[in-house]
This record gives C-alpha cells, sequence and structure tokens, in this order.
C-alpha cells in the first residue's frame, strides 16, 4: 500500500488523519482509493471529467505526477504520495 500524506486543508474529509493509506497501481487508483474511503475528498481532487482538480498538486517521492505520467503514474507499495492543493490570494 502506497502512503497519501493529506494536508491540514483536507484533514477534516479524512476524520483529521494526516496520513492515509491506499492500494492501487498507479496514482489514480490510489486517489480513488482514499476517495472509496473517505468520499468527502473527491470534489476537493477531481473535475467533473475524473481529472485533477487544476489546483491540486500531487507528487509521488517528490516528483509532481503531472511531469511523470499523470494519474497513470505507476505506484509501488513503499512509495508515498503527498497531495498539496495550491494557494492564492492576496491582495492587488
Amino acid at each position: 500500500m502506497a502512503t497519501i500524506r493529506i494536508p491540514p486543508v483536507l484533514r477534516s474529509s479524512t476524520d483529521g488523519e494526516r496520513e492515509v493509506e491506499a492500494d492501487g497501481s498507479h496514482v489514480g487508483e490510489v486517489l480513488r482509493s482514499l476517495v472509496a474511503a473517505h468520499p468527502q475528498t473527491e470534489t476537493q481532487l477531481f473535475d467533473g471529467d475524473g481529472e485533477l482538480n487544476r489546483y491540486v498538486n500531487v507528487y509521488l517521492n517528490d516528483e509532481d505526477v503531472r511531469v511523470l505520467e499523470g494519474l497513470d503514474t505507476p505506484v509501488g507499495e513503499s512509495d508515498s504520495i503527498v497531495i498539496l492543493p495550491a494557494m492564492a490570494g492576496g491582495c492587488q
């Protein structure tokens, strides 16, 4: 099982868990496994077409999956996935 690190902003959707273990052979399956266990995360992670929301960054072992194979990036049992929602805001 891969380990998913949950950012503080999503922890209310994962019962306060900082890390969650999830099954899957690629990033998309692992994230869908997270959604199956914690349905509230679905709209925070995915858009209506099942793709990652554009403001969600996902890293596999410190590599942005968008520069790898995206949701099809293979995942091993000892791999770590980090979810980082992009932050925006400020004054103009």
